[in-house]
């Protein structure tokens, strides 16, 4: 189930077209993730996907993100933010693409490898846009393959037997609940790679 370059093409994509909807509304006086509005929020989203290629480009040898922010021009309009999420997107794309297989670069949730910076990319663009989306009263539909193998790499320990894959995400970033399932307050994914605790099993056992 390895998250791909081509799957985060495909959630950047199916977010723009979403909340291109919406091209025609004020987005700074909608709502987007926690305080920020929309506009904050579709700023945000570009800054993350370009600081992971940023990461993945620099590795730094302490464990801090590469000092910059890009930010969007004060008068961008809705069409120009999601030229720049999708700008974004293609970047960590193309980085994605270029680097070796076994890189490995800081993130809080763990040394992450391309795989984990592909799917953290794909979670920060289906996440924020779901944000932006309600904010807007747009409906997004994110290819389901795509959500399926996010989760399953980013999330191991979440059960999402029997549940469909956008919505298991929602649930496993604790932007729905659901009957039945634990509450997902304080969640976090998992940057690392997953045969990172194989490797430290046999380590510790000698092996």
């Amino acid at each position: 189930m390895t998250v791909t370059p081509d799957d985060l093409d495909a959630a950047t994509a199916s977010v723009a077209d979403g909340l291109r909807q919406a091209s025609g509304r004020a987005w700074s006086a909608a709502p987007g993730t926690g305080e920020l509005t929309a506009w904050r929020t579709a700023e945000h989203l570009g800054d993350c996907l370009i600081s992971y290629a940023a990461l993945l480009l620099a590795r730094p040898s302490t464990p801090r993100f590469v000092c910059f922010e890009a930010v969007a021009d004060r008068a961008a309009t809705p069409s120009e933010l999601l030229e720049f999420v999708t700008v974004g997107g293609g970047i960590l794309s193309a980085t994605l693409r270029t680097v070796a297989p076994d890189v490995r670069a800081y993130h809080p949730s763990g040394r992450a490898d391309p795989e984990g910076f592909a799917g953290m990319g794909c979670v920060e663009a289906l996440v924020h846009g779901e944000d932006m989306a309600r904010g807007l009263d747009v409906t997004l539909d994110p290819p389901r393959e795509v959500c399926a193998r996010v989760l399953t790499r980013m999330f191991p320990d979440v059960d999402a037997d029997g549940l469909d894959p956008w919505t298991a995400l929602l649930w496993a970033t604790d932007r729905i609940e659901l009957p039945a399932r634990p509450s997902r307050a304080g969640w976090q994914w998992r940057g690392a790679p997953l045969d990172d605790d194989v490797a430290r099993s046999r380590a510790a056992s000698g092996e």
